[in-house]
């Protein structure tokens, strides 16, 4: 049989105009129709696979996990690594750029060639790389790789050639950074220290030149030792031996002292005069005891010594706090003369960097920043001012505030929407921001002429939404939105809602946006959903809340006479479809009195309340408790406001409400929406056939060898009993994920009454959930979704259970997937470790055997309910996890009067088409091949003051199938995509035009119908990271790029497709990754990226006199060339280190290079060079022709003077 399917699903590919009566293809009764070739229809499609080419495009949000930092002074652009091997590059708002390394290794350091358009990077693999910031792509230019010692320290003086590179084993190697080539000179460790010292100092932790002489090199070593070394004599000048540990030195501007940081908490200054010891020792934070002894501290990490002309110098460092006072949050110290500034963190501070005037770092530094890299954030203070102000920190770093749950992402939005959003945002913005500029203001960005308005919304753990606009590339929070503000506070203390205290009940787990009519909607973590209409108007209002009882209930027993096809209507009274568990354990499990029936989760304000303009809630449709067990979480969401209905769906069945009259429409289980269109009752072969007419979700299963026998059936038995199927739950993870675009933080079984274990670092700790207890844990966002899997188990049906049941919310069964015995005995062990949420794994019991058909995906829109129709009338289309799509048909007034009063009436179900997997979208085209907008009411104020001449109308946008194709006939086509298949129908004769098996091995995880390139087509997402593109409507495959290895379910989660040829994901917890797949916007990404370097002229270096500029300055010049060269040092040992030529450019950046693109922008950086080279070169004659004439003078001066004088008068 399979192999039957297989060569008709053949013949439909081959052959689109013909339609078998099977369910993978035709309509639902399963009678062959005679469908419309592709040349009747005659669709032009214009997509071809040159269209397209996937690349990055920029990565906005804090950079996870941070280690290092660095700035460049002249450039002022500002490098952040990060634990993962990416730097983050930052300049003025919308400069900003990401660079990764290919190795993955954390970096450890970063250093600018100041004002060379260059960075030194030095990574944990003992590598250090050489990047060129002079394109809008960063390269690594050289990279250098260490073998038998482990880098840990770098310094680079301005404007020299050569890196000093300390390492573990304490001695200091020489690179020329030119041509990423080790000097022979080394200075090692037993020459640096005396040779009567019996201990090894340690590794390296500081290298500096003298202020005062640059040949003099200050070396700190790990355990207290300080050495000068002379690098002319190779010998040193000084030896300082502390008892504490280093951890930095500080150098002051005049060369004569610098301080030191330690590990008890103390700071030491020492002259050069009187190396024996310190002059000055003190404990910033370390108080006196009342024994006379100082308090112990934490270690100062790091301090910096800077001066200033006007004023007494800056000691700023980090750290140093008294052990005895615990909770204390990070600090950073500012002492300026006496005054001691303490500046609390929220995070641990991983590196701090003084900003100053100049780079020269023998002249007076006047320092004005600091910038403090934190573990979560990044802030700039203001030392400019007494009371230390931070500066408004003008680049998106606060995506994840709190944790990202569910992202979505709108390109093309109407234009009128982002400016409306900021203006109401703007008044909700925190004040005592310093006044002064953002100091980081390096690199060139021009807004490109490809741009259109984007919005990027996200939602977060804590319930709150924020709308960010993406447009041209960059990111700018304009509003946000908290939707905890509609519930009551749970007060501590009452019962079971002590326990929401410490959780998070308000997660954001999906939503949706209608830019065009404003409306917004949001589904909670709590079983709960939130309307919300825009106002530019505060208003009082009253929250409306509709609570619907979407929830099976639990029975021992159950025959098929007992039961109708009774919906499962909001009132506790009515006789639900029943779900049925069969629980052979302790009394336990069942239901005891007073525990929650017929409550929601949340409580609603049931007050009028005040709400200021922006979006402002209407409407609350909570689920509700069945006798102690919680409602299932919401799969699916959509809303019309062009209809005024609303949709949603979990395991349990299917709701519609119609938010203007506040009704529920619908609300009934799944299987009851076949009607007699239950496509698996054609399919059966069990013997149980009979007992078919039952109308609950799953039947009870008799006994284990039952599950057993099913199990060994082929799929298309397996498949057969439409309700009865009874597959294990073995893989029942928790059930994060719904879909759309957005992430469950938190989550709940589909089962009753199960216990779970949550796995925290403490270890496996069993709780049982009481029949009453909340179902809410911490919010697991899609941030927080570290755990990976192993590459090779996405192949597997068993880790694609578990990931699916974390993605959709509900156990699924797909029917095309094969079922063995021995593929579902897993042991509870077992299947956490194939699980993906390992540490909030559910329990795993072999008891409840239950699986539920969920509602995947909904979508209104205009369409043909039945075969029969000849117009398109408004429909709501429905996708299950068992592959079936399904057609309801819906007659709405359309007289506004009668809309407000009359019932909008729901038909029975139409159309049932079957797929492979899930279903995942839908999506509408004219016979034309253009796509067809759903149907939308434009936006009025609902606040604005009425006008009695005019009253107030809704006025509704439609997109009529028929309404610009009378040339060829009526109907449209419907894009139906699954987990494993995409299908297009004719409507409304439902025939199957096209069918295209998207992939074998995986499944798709997300899907869309997208605009590209003035065309239409369905790209895909998959789990084993493969992105897709399909032409619409013949599904020809245009792209399928292996991008990304699925590691974590974060990317599943939050990875969203829109117009343009765009997409988005988390890439970390902290971080929005974008990405095109449109050839066009890979093409005009040069321009719309932001320019790291610009040529700026080098500051000169103050107090140089006219004898000192013209005989050549400073006695102590120092030709490092002379003493590092190969003619001087010699070779490095070769097996030392070794050199790796670098790629030369980053993706994107090869095609243009290698055109006409890259050899302009390479010919006119040439130019600037030479230009700037030139110009330099005419400052200096010009400086040394005025030298000269002003030699000329004195000379001719002192020889009028000295003309008449005898030899005796001298």
């Amino acid at each position: 049989m399979k192999k039957f399917r297989k060569v008709l699903d053949g013949l439909t590919t081959s052959s689109p105009g013909v339609t078998i009566g099977s369910p993978s293809c035709g309509s639902a009764a399963g009678t062959p129709t005679a469908a419309p070739t592709p040349r009747e229809i005659d669709v032009q499609e214009t997509l071809v696979s040159e269209n397209f080419q996937l690349c990055k495009t920029v990565r906005h949000g804090f950079p996870y996990q941070p280690t290092a930092l660095a700035f460049d002074p002249v450039q002022k652009i500002l490098a952040i690594g990060s634990r993962t091997g990416g730097v983050r590059i930052l300049g003025r708002p919308g400069v900003d750029c990401y660079c990764q390394h290919e190795s993955g290794a954390a970096v450890l350091q970063l250093q600018f060639l100041i004002n060379e358009g260059a960075l030194v990077t030095a990574c944990a693999d003992d590598t250090l790389h050489l990047w060129n910031l002079r394109q809008r792509r960063p390269a690594i230019l050289h990279s250098l790789k260490f073998n038998r010692e482990r880098i840990t320290f770098c310094h680079l003086p301005f404007q020299s050639k050569w890196l000093y590179v300390g390492t573990e084993r304490g001695n200091t190697h020489i690179v020329n950074i030119e041509s990423f080539i080790l000097s022979g000179y080394v200075i090692m460790w037993n020459k640096a220290i005396e040779l009567s010292t019996k201990t090894h100092p340690g590794p390296v932790v500081h290298l500096s030149d003298s202020p005062k002489d640059e040949g003099k090199l200050l070396i700190g070593f790990e355990s207290g030792t300080v050495v000068q070394w002379d690098l002319r004599v190779k010998k040193a000048d000084f030896r300082i031996y502390y008892d504490e540990a280093i951890h930095s030195v500080s150098w002051h501007h005049e060369g004569k002292q610098f301080m030191c940081s330690h590990s008890d908490g103390s700071l030491t200054m020492w002259n050069l005069r009187n190396t024996t010891k310190p002059f000055q020792v003190t404990f910033p934070h370390g108080k006196i005891q009342k024994d006379g002894r100082k308090e112990s501290c934490k270690p100062i990490l790091k301090v910096e010594y800077k001066t200033s002309r006007n004023s007494e110098p800056f000691v700023i460092f980090s750290g140093g706090l008294s052990y005895d006072k615990a909770g204390r949050r990070p600090t950073l110290t500012i002492m300026h003369g006496k005054a001691i500034t303490v500046l609390e963190m929220d995070y641990p501070i991983v590196e701090f960097m003084v900003l100053c005037e100049t780079p020269y770092n023998n002249e007076v530094q006047e320092p004005y920043a600091v910038v403090v890299l934190l573990e979560k954030d990044l802030i700039v203070v203001d030392l400019t001012q007494s009371n230390f102000p931070v500066f408004e920190n003008p680049y998106p770093m606060d995506v994840h505030e709190s944790p990202v749950t569910c992202t979505a992402y709108f390109a093309d939005c109407p234009p009128d929407i982002i400016p409306i959003l900021y203006s109401i945002g703007a008044k909700h913005k925190k004040t005592g921001y310093s006044q002064k500029e953002w100091p980081i203001t390096g690199g060139t960005w021009t807004l490109g002429s490809h741009t259109y308005p984007e919005i990027i919304i996200t939602g977060h753990a804590d319930g709150s939404i924020k709308f960010w606009d993406a447009s041209a590339i960059t990111l700018q929070m304009l509003y946000k939105l908290k939707t905890s503000k509609v519930f009551e506070k749970p007060k501590p203390g009452e019962g079971r809602a002590a326990d929401l205290v410490e959780e998070d009940p308000f997660a954001v787990q999906m939503v949706s946006w209608c830019p065009q009519s404003r409306i917004f909607c949001v589904v909670g973590i709590s079983a709960h959903i939130i309307l919300y209409r825009f106002s530019k108007y505060d208003a009082n209002t009253q929250i409306v809340s509709l609570e619907v009882r979407l929830q099976c209930e639990a029975e021992d027993v159950i025959s098929p006479s007992e039961n109708e096809n009774n919906p499962c209507f909001s009132e506790p009274s009515s006789h639900s479809p029943q779900l049925h568990h069969q629980h052979p354990v302790s009394p336990g499990n069942r239901t005891p009195e007073g525990s929650k029936d017929s409550v929601p989760c949340l409580k609603v304000k049931d007050r009028v309340v005040r709400v200021p303009p922006g979006y402002q809630s209407e409407l609350v449709i909570q689920l509700l408790w069945v006798d102690g067990e919680p409602p299932q979480q919401i799969t699916s969401l959509d809303i019309n406001s062009a209809y005024g209905l609303l949709a949603f769906g979990n395991c349990n069945g299917l709701a519609v409400v119609d938010y203007l009259q506040k009704t529920i429409l619908l609300c009934m289980s799944t299987l009851d929406l076949y009607g007699a269109s239950d496509p698996y009752q054609r399919l059966t072969r069990s013997p149980r056939r009979n007992r078919q007419s039952t109308s609950g979700l799953t039947e009870l299963t008799d006994n284990q060898q039952s599950i057993d026998m099913e199990r060994s059936k082929s799929p298309t038995s397996v498949k057969g009993p439409g309700r009865k199927l009874s597959l294990p739950t073995d893989l029942k993870t928790d059930l994060d994920h719904v879909n759309g675009h957005c992430t469950s933080p938190t989550s709940q079984p589909c089962s009753a009454g199960k216990p779970r274990i949550p796995m925290g670092p403490e270890g496996p700790r069993l709780t049982r959930r009481g029949p009453g207890r909340p179902p809410f844990r911490k919010a697991q966002s899609a941030a927080c979704m570290e755990i990976s899997l192993p590459v090779s188990h996405t192949e597997g049906h068993a880790s694609r259970r578990a990931m699916l049941q974390q993605l959709h919310g509900v156990t699924m069964y797909s029917h095309d997937e094969h079922h063995s015995a021995a593929s579902y005995c897993w042991s509870e062990r077992e299947s956490r470790e194939n699980s993906f949420s390992r540490s909030r794994s559910s329990s795993v019991s072999s008891i409840d055997r239950d699986t539920k058909e969920a509602i995947t995906t909904l979508q209104f829109g205009e369409s043909y309910g039945r075969k029969s129709d000849a117009l398109p009338t408004p429909c709501l289309w429905v996708g299950t996890s068992l592959g079936v799509a399904l057609l309801i048909p819906m007659s709405i007034p359309t007289d506004q009067e009668e809309r407000m009063e009359e019932p909008v009436t729901i038909g029975p179900s139409g159309a049932v088409q079957m797929l492979k997997g899930s279903v995942l979208r839908f999506g509408f085209l004219d016979c034309m091949g253009g796509i067809i907008q759903s149907p939308y009411e434009v936006w009025k104020d609902p606040n604005a003051p009425e006008d009695p001449d005019r009253p107030r109308r809704r006025k509704l946008v439609h997109f009529s199938p028929s309404s610009s194709q009378d040339a060829y006939g009526e109907g449209h086509l419907a894009v139906v995509c699954s987990e494993r298949q995409a299908k297009i129908f004719l409507m409304p004769s439902q025939s199957c035009l096209y069918v295209h098996n998207i992939t074998e091995s995986s499944f798709v995880l997300r899907a869309d119908v997208v605009s590209v390139s003035n065309s239409v087509c369905l790209a895909c997402f998959c789990a084993n990271g493969h992105v897709m593109t399909l032409s619409l409507p013949s599904l020809r495959p245009l792209m399928d790029v292996n991008y990304l290895p699925l590691t974590d379910m974060r990317i599943a989660r939050t990875f969203c497709f829109t117009n343009g040829g765009q997409a988005l994901y988390l890439s970390s917890p902290t971080e929005i990754q974008r990405i095109t797949y449109s050839q066009e916007m890979c093409d005009n990404l040069q321009e719309m990226l932001g320019e790291l370097f610009t040529p700026i002229e080098t500051p000169e270096a103050q107090n140089r006199g006219f004898l000192k500029g013209f005989f050549g300055g400073n006695a102590q010049t120092f030709d490092r060339e002379e003493l590092f060269g190969e003619a001087a040092a010699g070779k490095a040992s070769r097996s030392l280190a070794q050199h790796i030529p670098g790629q030369g450019g980053m993706e994107g950046m090869k095609v243009a290079a290698s055109g006409v693109v890259g050899d302009l922008a390479r010919a006119r950086i040439a130019l600037d060079e030479r230009g700037q080279r030139l110009g330099e070169l005419e400052e200096r004659t010009a400086l040394m022709m005025t030298s000269a004439e002003t030699f000329s003078k004195h000379a001719h001066e002192l020889m009028l003077k000295c003309k008449d004088k005898k030899w005796y008068q001298f």
